[in-house]
């Protein structure tokens, strides 16, 4: 069976039984069934194996929905290597309105290729009183424009 990449394949219809008694005990191959299936025909009165499918039905990474992730205090996401470039730029777009600031931490996935990358990030908030960023802690939501305790 020759496909394109990227193509979905199914297995061929099942082969109608045959109306004579003296082909029943044997299996049937498609006509249009590869060598390698027809070598791997299993023995009479034994079911027959199912080959295994060429495309894995995982849904692949989608830089849209990551951004819609952003604005969430932690966020963490195991990224294509193909996207990760654009991944870090959406990040970082989101960033520059100031409203959300996140550290940003990247680090190889687990296979030895680097065909993915886990892109972690962390909501932060600066502390003037440590002078430097540190994770934000949700305080509620305040009617006051000035913030959960009211004063400027």
């Amino acid at each position: 069976m020759d496909a394109a990449v990227g193509e979905i394949v199914s297995s061929p219809p099942p082969a109608p039984k045959p109306s004579s008694p003296s082909l029943q005990s044997s299996p049937i191959q498609p006509a249009t069934a590869s060598p390698s299936l027809a070598a791997a025909a299993p023995v009479s009165g034994s079911p027959p194996v199912a080959p295994k499918p060429l495309i894995s039905l995982e849904k692949p990474f989608d830089v849209d929905e990551f951004s819609q992730l952003l604005g969430q205090i932690l966020i963490q996401v195991t990224v294509p290597r193909d996207s990760l470039a654009e991944v870090l730029r959406r990040a970082c777009d989101f960033m520059s309105f100031g409203i959300y600031v996140y550290t940003i931490r990247v680090r190889p996935g687990p296979e030895e290729q680097l065909k993915s990358f886990i892109v972690e990030l962390q909501r932060v908030d600066y502390s003037p009183t440590a002078g430097d960023w540190a994770p934000f802690e949700d305080r509620g939501r305040a009617d006051n424009p000035f913030g959960p305790t009211g004063t400027r």
